[in-house]
C-alpha cells in the first residue's frame, strides 16, 4: 500500500509541473510573437540608416570622422547581455560561454571595463573572478528605444572623450525561429560601409544637405543608436525562443514521465491485488 501510495503522489506532483511547464510555454510564445515583431520591424530603419551612410562615406573627408576612427586611446569596454530570469535553456550558457572565451582571448579586453545586462550573468562573472564595472538593471524583457539611446549615447560620449577606445557587445544574434547564434559585435568605432558602386540592381540617388561630413555628425550616432537597439531586440526574442522550446521539452518530459508512473502504480496495484488475493485463498483454504 506505502509504495502505490507513494507512486500517486509522483504521478500528482509531475501533474502539477506539467501544467505549470505549459503554461510557461503558452507565456513565452506569446512574448515571442511581440518580440518577433519589434525585432524585425527595426531591421528596415538600420539598413536605410547604414545605406545612407554608406553613401556619405565615400569621401575621406567623411571616412575621416572621429567615430570611424580605429586608433583612439582609452579603454576597451564589452557588454554583455544576459537574461533576467532562468528557464530558458542553454540561452545564457551560450552567451557565456561567448564572452569569456572573448575575454581570455584579448587581453585588452579581459582587463578593460565589463559591463553586464541582466542577472543571470553576475554569478557567472563572479565565480570565475572577473570583476564587472556596471550592471544595467534597467532594461527588462521589453527595453524601450529612450532607455537604449541613452545608453549608446553614453557610449559615444565616453568614445569621443578616449575613456574608452572600442566598445564590444555580445549577445545572442536572432537568425529564425529555429536558429540564434552568439555574436560578439563591434559597436564602436563604426566600420565605414563598403563602396557599394558594384552592387546588382538600381541605386538609389541621394541629394545631402548639409554637406556630407557634417549630416554625418547627425547621422553616427543615430546609427549606433539603432544597432544597439537591434541587439537588444535580438537578445529578447533569442531568449523567449529558448525558453519556448525549454518549456516544450519540459512538457513532453513531464508527460512521459506521468505515463510512465502510471504504468508502474498499475502494476504495483495488480500486484497488490494478487496478494491480497493469495492470502484471502490461502486463509479459506486453512479454514476447510
Amino acid at each position: 500500500m506505502a509504495k502505490t501510495r507513494e507512486i500517486k503522489k509522483r504521478i500528482k506532483a509531475v501533474g502539477n509541473i506539467k501544467r505549470i511547464t505549459r503554461t510557461m510555454q503558452m507565456i513565452a510564445t506569446a512574448k515571442f510573437s511581440a518580440s518577433q515583431h519589434r525585432a524585425l520591424a527595426g531591421k528596415p530603419y538600420t539598413k536605410a540608416v547604414f545605406d545612407i551612410i554608406g553613401e556619405l562615406a565615400q569621401s575621406e573627408d567623411a571616412r575621416a570622422h572621429p567615430l570611424f576612427n580605429p586608433d583612439r586611446p582609452g579603454q576597451e569596454l564589452t557588454l554583455v547581455l544576459t537574461s533576467d530570469r532562468g528557464l530558458c535553456g542553454p540561452y545564457n550558457g551560450s552567451v557565456l560561454r561567448t564572452a569569456l572565451a572573448h575575454l581570455r582571448a584579448d587581453p585588452d579586453a579581459m582587463s578593460g571595463l565589463i559591463e553586464l545586462v541582466g542577472k543571470k550573468g553576475v554569478a557567472f562573472f563572479k565565480f570565475n573572478g572577473i570583476p564587472v564595472a556596471r550592471h544595467h538593471t534597467e532594461f527588462g524583457d521589453k527595453p524601450e528605444f529612450e532607455q537604449v539611446a541613452r545608453l549608446a549615447s553614453d557610449y559615444v560620449s565616453r568614445f569621443l572623450a578616449g575613456e574608452v577606445r572600442r566598445v564590444r557587445v555580445v549577445f545572442m544574434r536572432y537568425v529564425s525561429a529555429g536558429r540564434q547564434a552568439p555574436e560578439i559585435m563591434q559597436l564602436l568605432p563604426l566600420r565605414p560601409p563598403e563602396n557599394a558602386a558594384g552592387a546588382a540592381g538600381p541605386r538609389i540617388n541621394y541629394e545631402f544637405s548639409p554637406e556630407g561630413p557634417e549630416l554625418l555628425d547627425a547621422l553616427l550616432p543615430a546609427a549606433v543608436n539603432a544597432l544597439l537597439f537591434q541587439a537588444f531586440n535580438d537578445a529578447i526574442v533569442s531568449e523567449h525562443v529558448a525558453r519556448m522550446v525549454a518549456m516544450k521539452a519540459a512538457t513532453d518530459n513531464a508527460g512521459k514521465m506521468g505515463k510512465a508512473l502510471t504504468r508502474r502504480f498499475n502494476r504495483a496495484r495488480q500486484a497488490q491485488i494478487t496478494t491480497e488475493l493469495t492470502e484471502i485463498i490461502s486463509g479459506a483454504a486453512a479454514l476447510e
